[in-house]
């Protein structure tokens, strides 16, 4: 690893933009390349295979370029195709779901319950709960579908998405509550939702103030906290300069410059196309 790394990173489209937010931040002493397959997105409806198969595509064009190191800003790869790219890579590979239930367990207590709001194929997946097992925390997953298109409409503080967010906490509560689960952490699960976060924690303390204090914590957040603490070794002494960033997709690169800067809270100046095949 280089001084100044070159870290890839993956998604099926712009969610993992969240992660490059955060990364920017917390390393801005590495250069970056984005990669969004928006070509074959949704990855959720896809099977485990394809999804593998596109996933180290992904890898090999982002080895190819350079990046030393790969983080995939995906969800549905990181629970179904991880396995498969750790095999396939030259370079490190770090999901978003084993630092989500990392940072889930530093703010709990054994034996404590986490809820974690995902769509609908990474609670299928069931991989939150199995990370978050393995370090003593008992998960109730829910799924979310309406909150993904909210976030992509640009509704992040709409009337319409805080009555969307009330109703799947009350249900999600009440369910995990069920199921001899008291959450004291709620877990993004999406790397759309971390653009919910403030709305959430909203909605959270003015209908649910009854309910003992519950922490949100971000996925994408906890993700590039660890690709920090990996290189922290490395980190140079002194600032550097400005961390550049490369953007590519496989569709709609007009949308994904749009969308993208949405996410990034920064503009996406250049997106540029690529084709990783059917």
């Amino acid at each position: 690893m280089s001084a100044r790394p070159t870290i890839g990173i993956f998604d099926s489209g712009f969610g993992g933009l969240t992660v490059l937010r955060a990364l920017l931040e917390l390393v801005p002493h590495a250069d970056y390349i984005y990669l969004g397959d928006t070509a074959r997105l949704p990855y959720g409806s896809k099977s485990q295979q394809t999804i593998a198969r596109y996933a180290v595509e992904s890898l090999r064009f982002l080895e190819a370029h350079g990046a030393e190191r790969m983080v995939v800003a995906c969800n549905t790869a990181s629970a179904l195709a991880l396995d498969a790219l750790t095999s396939a890579a030259r370079i490190p590979v770090l999901g978003v779901i084993e630092p989500g239930a990392q940072a889930a367990r530093r703010s709990s207590s054994p034996g404590d319950g986490v809820l974690v709001l995902a769509t609908e194929a990474t609670v299928a997946s069931h991989a939150y709960a199995r990370a978050c097992a393995t370090h003593g925390l008992r998960a109730f997953e829910m799924p979310c579908p309406l909150l993904v298109p909210l976030v992509e409409e640009g509704w992040t503080d709409h009337p319409v998405t805080e009555q969307v967010a009330r109703v799947y906490l009350s249900e999600a509560l009440a369910q995990a509550n069920a199921a001899g689960i008291t959450p004291r952490t709620i877990l993004l699960g999406c790397t759309h939702y971390p653009l919910l976060q403030p709305l959430l924690e909203r909605v959270l303390a003015r209908d649910f103030a009854a309910s003992s204090p519950i922490r949100i914590l971000d996925s994408a957040r906890a993700t590039a906290e660890a690709v920090a603490a990996a290189l922290s070794p490395s980190a140079p002494s002194a600032p550097g300069a400005e961390p550049s960033c490369l953007f590519f997709a496989t569709d709609s690169e007009a949308k994904f410059q749009r969308l993208g800067s949405r996410f990034l809270g920064r503009p996406v100046a250049e997106v540029r196309h690529i084709d990783l095949g059917g």
